[in-house]
């Protein structure tokens, strides 16, 4: 500690020099101005050699000027080297490993007060210390459960992410089906420097079930309160956030705070802006207790080591249980016992400045935590109206919300240079495969798709499935782009039993699609359809890839694999479930196979029987599906003899078949080096068909393809020379991978592909 001080005493001394040496040197250039007390002009005429006052004695003296101010000059030089070499040997204030912090111009420089709080934090006699360390985690702290909990919090953290110069460590208290959305979707995200663990909010229901609570979060707007025992024990701070919140700043600056707390302050709170606690918004309206205005819970700032010393425990609880003697519940969850608690403590909280949390309710004094766009730290849409909310700059804020709304998370992929991060497996296995492949290979982009992760965000709207007692449930299984949003309605109406759906989207058309969906009577109305969302990356689609995503997350033991563009005939759902009983496909190895039809008319009459099918066939009004460009894909099912037939009859597989079939849920996955346009479901069937499945054609069942404008990848197919060479190589280096895999039995893929 001496030897720091005497550091500080250097630097000190050596600061005040600097400062002082360029007054001393402005004083005598001042009195050297003078002339016998009379101040000498500096006018370009009075200095001009033929001026009558231009005498050698004054040029000598103008020269011994210059060299004195040079010198002057190389003095505060010198100062100012020895001043930062002073400043760079000084020990910083170090925490756990890191060794270097942020200085006053490696903060982001939005303002003032963000300087004052890197600088601010635990101080000696010496002064203050850096509060942020470069390399330092941030922890995280979010409560989150439910389909749209977890949809809104990706918001959230792409704010915290954009900003961010530290690694982080997000907690997250989430029920099952928030934690499976939220774990799949960092796993494939794969941000550096970001570590997600789990805490499972439903074991913490009897925590606080006994507290009647009326506000619309429901039993988990009261679990921050136990988050000194959730937590590990060797935490000692976090930041505790809602899922409404919007990050318009580094979160480090928020974490510097933590080093103003002084004696026993262990929250850092923000003050309520709306007039809630003041008891005044109606008549007879009585609020639980708080101190003044009360304090917002949106964002907190836990000392939860010290929390624990002072039996935080203990102290909520007891509060929680006189105050309902006389307040019966709570109106605004946690937050109404937090204020309960700092009502009879006041010495526990720490007032944090309003831009940590500009509330955006209804009546709120926001407006007064602002004046400039620079001032803004945190906004938090704190009221049920969220965005449809009343405020002076709700557009602003708004503009803001969704910049973040709509972000391509894929771009916050980024490294935090000169900060170690711990290792990921999946990342390391993936550049590996990666740096097995030739760049130079002509088909390399084909090659690349194979292993290239996609963002998924599975259960992008509520989902809801009861399963059948008898155990024949039938889930109907596709994967769309944004120029298909349209068939969505229609095949809703055509099967009501549930279906998985893979949307391949950009974080912008996942917007749009939301908004559609909401919009939509007939999709709000069904509450078994699973839309997963695999974000766009890449310039193929991934086909295979998305069917396997809705194949993989499918509630029923049978799955029927069709296309989007496909509407299936009205009561298809339940004959397939008889079916499958009828032909023990439980027991057996069958894919069950859905004749498939055609219209060219984007106005159709949909047969309601297979006898006006047929009828329409005769007419010219429907056609068997892609008979006149692609004969083989599904000549095998035999048409002909599907006309007569009363039952069902088995058919053997023939190259290029690619029927839509239905099977178990356990049946082999498509291959993903199929992308874009061409053999992703041939080679499909040739795998169903190695592993010694019977194809079975049901005599009355059918589907109709409707008519589109052709995709992006069939267009590139048709033009592209290379395109069509990498497809065969890729095909080709499929069947080798079947011979490998299923011996003998595979060769006859390879006669079959050189006689066809």
């Amino acid at each position: 500690m001496l030897g720091i001080c005497r550091g500080r005493r250097k630097f000190l001394a050596a600061s005040l020099t600097l400062l002082f040496v360029p007054a001393i040197t402005w004083i005598y250039l001042f009195a050297g101005s003078f002339e016998d007390g009379k101040p000498v002009s500096l006018s370009p005429l009075e200095n001009q050699p033929h001026s009558p006052r231009y005498t050698a004695s004054s040029q000598r003296e103008r020269e011994s000027l210059e060299v004195r101010m040079r010198e002057v000059e190389e003095e505060n030089r010198a100062l100012r080297k020895q001043l930062s070499l002073a400043q760079s040997r000084s020990p910083s204030h170090r925490r756990g490993n890191h060794s270097k912090t942020y200085s006053m111009e490696e903060g982001t420089g939005d303002s003032e007060s963000l300087r004052a709080g890197i600088v601010a934090g635990n101080s000696s006699e010496c002064g203050q210390q850096p509060a942020v360390e470069k390399c330092e985690t941030i922890h995280v702290a979010i409560v989150c459960a439910g389909y749209n909990a977890s949809r809104d919090v990706v918001t959230l953290v792409k704010s915290v992410l954009f900003h961010r110069r530290n690694p982080l460590h997000f907690h997250l208290i989430a029920d099952a089906i928030a934690k499976q959305i939220l774990a799949t979707l960092f796993q494939t995200w794969m941000v550096p420097a970001v570590r997600i663990d789990f805490y499972d909010a439903d074991e913490l229901k009897s925590e606080v079930s006994w507290i009647p609570n009326k506000h619309y979060s429901g039993i988990y707007g009261l679990m921050k309160l136990v988050l000194t025992k959730t937590l590990p024990s060797n935490l000692e701070r976090v930041i505790v956030l809602d899922t409404d919140i919007t990050f318009a700043t580094d979160i480090a600056e928020l974490w510097a705070v933590f080093h103003k707390f002084k004696g026993q302050q262990v929250l850092g709170l923000v003050e309520n802006q709306s007039d809630w606690y003041l008891g005044n918004l109606w008549k007879n309206h009585r609020p639980w207790p708080a101190l003044g205005r009360g304090y917002n819970t949106g964002v907190i700032l836990l000392l939860l080591d010290k929390l624990r010393k002072m039996k935080w425990e203990q102290m909520w609880r007891l509060t929680a249980e006189r105050e309902l003697m006389s307040m019966l519940s709570t109106s605004l969850a946690d937050q109404d016992i937090f204020n309960a608690v700092i009502k009879q403590n006041p010495f526990l909280v720490y007032q944090l400045p309003c831009f940590w949390n500009v509330q955006l309710s209804d009546h709120t004094r926001s407006e007064q935590c602002y004046r400039d766009v620079s001032d803004l730290k945190v906004i938090h849409w704190n009221s049920p109206k969220k965005l449809r909310v009343k405020n002076k700059h709700v557009e602003f804020f708004r503009n803001l919300y969704l910049t973040f709304l709509e972000y391509d998370g894929n771009l916050l992929r980024r490294e935090l240079f000169g900060c170690p991060s711990e290792v990921d497996v999946n990342s390391e296995n993936l550049q590996k495969q990666l740096s097995e492949l030739d760049e130079d290979d002509l088909c390399y982009e084909f090659r690349r798709e194979r292993f290239t992760v996609h963002r998924t965000h599975l259960y992008f709207l509520h989902y809801e499935y009861e399963p059948a007692p008898d155990n024949t449930d039938v889930t109907l299984v596709a994967q769309l782009s944004m120029d298909r949003l349209q068939m969505l309605e229609a095949i809703c109406k055509h099967w009501e039993g549930p279906i998985s759906l893979a949307l391949y989207l950009s974080d912008a058309e996942a917007q749009q699609f939301l908004r559609y969906a909401q919009g939509s009577e007939v999709l709000m109305s069904r509450r078994n359809v699973g839309y997963h969302i695999v974000y766009k990356e890449g310039q193929f689609y991934p086909v295979n890839l998305l069917r396997n995503v809705a194949m993989k997350h499918i509630s029923t033991p049978y799955m029927f694999l069709s296309d989007i563009d496909f509407l299936p005939m009205y009561g298809l759902y339940e004959y397939l479930r008889k079916s499958v009983v009828q032909l023990d496909l439980a027991n057996t190895k069958k894919a069950l196979i859905v004749p498939a039809f055609e219209t060219l008319r984007y106005r159709l009459s949909f047969p309601k029987s297979k006898a006006e099918l047929l009828s329409m066939l005769d007419m010219g009004t429907l056609f068997t599906f892609r008979y006149h460009v692609w004969t083989k894909g599904h000549a095998p099912t035999n048409f002909a003899k599907w006309r007569t037939a009363t039952t069902p009859y088995r058919v053997e597989w023939e190259a290029d078949f690619e029927p839509y079939v239905v099977v178990r849920q356990d049946c082999p996955e498509y291959d993903r080096r199929f992308v874009g346009f061409g053999w992703n479901k041939v080679a499909h069937i040739m795998e169903l068909d190695a592993q010694e499945y019977e194809f079975i054609v049901l005599p009355n069942a059918y589907m109709i393809h409707m008519p589109h404008a052709p995709s992006f990848d069939i267009t590139k197919f048709r033009s592209n020379k290379q395109y069509r060479i990498c497809l065969k190589t890729l095909k080709e280096e499929f069947q080798q991978d079947m011979s490998r895999r299923y011996g003998f039995a595979a060769l006859k893929y390879l006669t079959a592909e050189n006689n066809s």
